[in-house]
C-alpha cells in the first residue's frame, strides 16, 4: 500500500496534536504523559515507525524526518523539565523553538510525499 495525500495530512495533524499537548502541559491544562515524549508512542512517531519506515525506511527524507522528531520531541522533554522545576515563564516561550522543528519536519514530509 503506498502512501496516500491523505496519510500525509494526518502526519500533520499529528504534529499539531503533539504541540497542543505540550502546550496544554506547560499551561497547567493537563498532566505530562511519558509517551509523548517517547519515539515509538509519540503519535507522529507511531506512524513513522509503524507505516513509513518499513516501506521507506533507507529514504534520507525519512531519517531526517526521524532526526528532526526526536529533536522535536527532546526540546518539549527539556520545556516540560524547566515548567516543573518552576520556569514558567521560559518554558512557555520556548514553545517557539518548537516552531522551528515543525518547520523542517514540515519540509522533510513534503520530500517524502514525493517519494510515495
Amino acid at each position: 500500500m503506498d502512501l496516500t495525500h491523505l496519510d500525509f495530512q494526518q502526519a500533520r495533524i499529528k504534529q499539531v496534536l503533539f504541540k497542543s499537548r505540550l502546550r496544554s502541559i506547560l499551561y497547567g491544562v493537563r498532566e505530562p504523559d511519558a509517551t509523548l515524549f517517547s519515539m515509538r508512542q509519540n503519535p507522529l512517531g507511531e506512524w513513522l515507525y509503524s507505516v513509513v519506515k518499513p516501506r521507506y525506511g533507507a529514504a534520507l527524507p525519512v531519517q531526517r524526518l526521524e532526526q528532526e522528531l526526536q529533536r522535536m520531541i527532546d526540546t518539549g522533554r527539556g520545556l516540560v523539565q524547566q515548567y516543573q522545576g518552576g520556569q514558567l515563564e521560559e518554558s512557555r516561550s520556548g514553545l517557539e523553538r518548537l516552531d522551528a522543528h515543525a518547520a523542517r519536519i514540515e519540509a522533510y514530509l513534503k520530500e517524502l510525499e514525493q517519494l510515495a
